[in-house]
C-alpha cells in the first residue's frame, strides 16, 4: 500500500488532512482511496476499485487505511486527530497465543453472563465485527474454544 499526503487545511486550532491510498495486487486488481483525518477521526471520502469491492472488502480496507494513516501521521497526537491510532481508541491487544487466550476468556465470560460473546470480544478488542470473528476463529483453531456448532 502506498500512502501519500494530498493536502491539509488549517483552521482555528485544528488541521484537516487528506491522504491518497493506492493498493495494487499481483493479479492486476487496484484500489485507490481518499481519506480525511480531522476532529479525531478518519473518514474515507472516495474509493475506486477495479474490480469492485464487496462490503466485507470495504471493512478490511477501512482497517488498512486506519493503520496506514496512523503510520503516516507519525508519533504525537494533536487536535486534528493525526498521530494517534486512527479513527477510534483501540486498546492494545496482544497477537498470537496470548491474544487468542484473551479472546477465549472474553468469549467464555460473555457466554456465562448470557451476553453476546462476539459483541463482548468486539468491545474488548476495539476491532470490527469481521476482525473479531477472525480472532475468535483463531482461538477456536488453537483449541481454546469449542468448535462452532453447524447451522441448522
Amino acid at each position: 500500500m502506498s500512502v501519500r499526503p494530498a493536502w491539509e487545511v488549517r483552521e482555528n486550532e485544528g488541521t484537516t488532512r487528506w491522504f491518497e491510498f493506492r493498493l495494487v495486487f499481483a493479479d492486476g486488481a487496484r484500489i485507490d482511496a481518499l481519506a480525511v483525518v480531522g476532529g479525531g477521526c478518519v473518514c474515507v471520502e472516495e474509493v475506486r476499485a477495479q474490480p469492485a469491492l464487496s462490503l466485507d472488502d470495504l471493512a478490511v480496507l477501512a482497517d488498512w487505511i486506519e493503520d496506514a494513516v496512523a503510520e503516516a501521521c507519525g508519533p504525537g497526537g494533536g487536535p486534528d486527530g493525526c498521530g494517534g491510532r486512527g479513527r477510534r481508541a483501540r486498546p492494545a491487544w496482544p497477537r498470537g497465543q496470548e491474544g487468542s487466550q484473551l479472546v477465549a476468556r472474553e468469549y467464555r465470560a460473555a457466554q456465562r453472563e448470557g451476553a453476546d460473546p462476539v459483541l463482548a470480544v468486539m468491545g474488548a478488542t476495539g476491532h470490527s465485527r469481521r476482525a473479531t470473528l477472525r480472532l475468535i476463529g483463531q482461538a477456536r483453531d488453537a483449541g481454546l474454544l469449542s468448535p462452532r456448532r453447524p447451522r441448522r
